[in-house]
């Protein structure tokens, strides 16, 4: 059979992602922070678009409008009051000998030029007032000041200053010793006795490596790091298992000794870093607000100052483009034009579906809004798509890092998807995070009974929740709750405390 080459025509569908398309999928799952740094870069990228200031004061909008009108100079002289620019006019006989100060007026009050400092700013405007506020001192400039009244040589001074810059917020020290060696072509004992000597800095622990280190610099400065500490601090996991009697063994103590020294690591800071300051920490901003209407309902509207606001400038846009000769900048002022209208057409688009979106999530937990955590329903994504008619990935992209504020509290929208745990009689399933709230509870009113996982899942079920004992184990440590053995240890060590005071 031989091979022939033919020509076919075939009628096919295929789902072909534009950039366009691309873009608009990429808005809706970004947060508004990143939306906003977005918008910023295409607003440096495209010359058509601008920002939408009609909300602004309307004192701004008269100077713009009056700048866009071009006024000329002479219209703006006319409208002065030079009737009494006479009276400002200096006589012939108004002279004033140079640098003499008894020139001055009588009434006059002399300025105190005592508080003139060097290079300020003598204009009244106030711009030279953000030199005289003052900041925060971080940790490393407070160490590195340190470091420069030291007892250490020039070389010691480099390897100081490598090592506090790996010291985090925390006060912890980071930096690998044998690559930091290495990298300042030295040895390791010189890395270690530079560490040494900064561990010694104000805030005491500082520059440690490990929580055990941080808090024996603190007992060798109170001279309380005997032999016993010493080998308490090298079984800090011990202590956070509560396991009091081998602590006991390890230490060589009893159990009254064991609780003091609990009680003693107690009073220490874990984290001497963190008494300076350090980077703000950037609140979360709500998407959407949702408030109690008077009739009952609940009011769901977006937060306008997340939305960026633009605009298309037409007239900017048809002046280039009749100014354009070749086909080049013809073709990219059309592109401009057409990313420009797509991205303002896609932010209308996001900021309605986030508002669809979050208004369905609000009637599927009304009750949770009313009455609280215990009245959240099972619910995912398939409802909410299938109730406003969307796909699950547009649903899940839309409730990805954005925020809801609720009178219950500030939440993220994936909050409100948690998955069903079916009750005992097959009624109506109960919401995973309802029944997390109901055992974080139980074990918060834990008296003299400590209740074990098998407990918990038995107290359940008589409420008519179906629980499996491992998925009650996986809540709890979800909640870093520790297990009952834990929890018993440590109602045994602060029952031990109490009796040794």
């Amino acid at each position: 059979m031989a091979l022939t080459q033919r020509l076919e025509l075939r009628q096919g569908q295929s789902l072909v992602m534009t950039p366009q398309l691309q873009q608009a999928i990429k808005l809706l799952q970004l947060s508004n922070l990143e939306l906003s740094a977005f918008v910023e870069q295409e607003l440096e990228r495209n010359p058509l678009l601008e920002r939408d200031e009609r909300d602004h004061a309307p004192d701004e909008r008269a100077e713009k409008a009056e700048s866009s009108e071009g006024e000329g100079a002479d219209a703006a002289l006319a409208r002065e009051d030079f009737s009494k620019a006479e009276d400002m006019d200096a006589e012939r006989d108004d002279v004033y000998a140079e640098n003499d100060s008894t020139s001055a007026p009588r009434d006059a009050k002399l300025s105190d030029w005592t508080s003139v400092r060097s290079g300020a700013r003598l204009d009244g405007d106030g711009s030279g007032l953000e030199g005289t506020l003052a900041h925060d001192v971080t940790l490393k400039d407070h160490l590195a000041g340190q470091l420069t009244i030291a007892a250490l040589d020039g070389a010691d001074r480099l390897i100081g200053a490598a090592l506090i810059d790996a010291v985090d917020e925390a006060g912890y020290c980071r930096a690998d010793l044998d690559e930091t060696a290495a990298r300042l072509g030295v040895e390791r004992a010189a890395i270690e006795r530079v560490l040494a000597v900064i561990q010694g800095f104000e805030p005491s622990g500082v520059a440690a490596r490990d929580l055990a280190e941080c808090l024996a610099i603190q007992l060798r400065e109170k001279d309380r790091l005997d032999p016993a500490m010493q080998a308490f601090l090298a079984h800090l996991d011990l202590v956070a298992k509560r396991d009091l009697a081998q602590l006991s063994q390890i230490c060589g103590v009893d159990a009254e000794d064991v609780a003091g020294m609990i009680a003693e690591i107690r009073e220490l800071t874990p984290k001497p870093g963190l008494a300076f300051g350090s980077e703000p920490v950037q609140p979360v901003v709500p998407d959407v607000f949702v408030r109690e209407g008077a009739d009952g309902g609940w009011h769901v509207e977006l937060n306008t100052d997340t939305l960026p606001r633009l605009l298309v400038n037409g007239r900017y846009h048809a002046k280039v483009a009749a100014a354009a000769r070749d086909k080049e900048a013809k073709t990219y002022i059309a592109d401009c034009l057409n990313n420009a209208n797509w991205l303002v057409k896609s932010l209308d688009q996001r900021a309605r579906t986030i508002l669809k979106v979050s208004t369905e999530i609000v009637r599927q937990q009304d009750m949770f809004l009313a009455y609280g955590v215990r009245h959240l329903r099972p619910l995912n994504l398939r409802t909410i798509a299938d109730a406003i008619g969307m796909h699950e990935s547009t649903v899940s992209r839309v409730t990805s890092n954005k925020y809801i504020a609720t009178p219950r509290g500030l939440f993220e929208l994936k909050y409100f998807f948690t998955a069903a745990i079916q009750s005992v009689n097959g009624a109506e399933s109960h919401s995973a995070e309802a029944v997390r709230d109901r055992i974080r509870e139980m074990i918060e009113r834990e008296s003299g009974e400590v209740l074990s996982d098998d407990r918990i899942v038995s107290l359940l079920t008589a409420d008519g929740v179906n629980i499996a004992r491992r998925t009650v184990a996986k809540y709890r440590e979800a909640m870093r709750i520790p297990s009952s053995v834990e929890r018993r240890r440590q109602k045994l060590g602060e029952f031990a405390g109490a009796a040794g005071r």
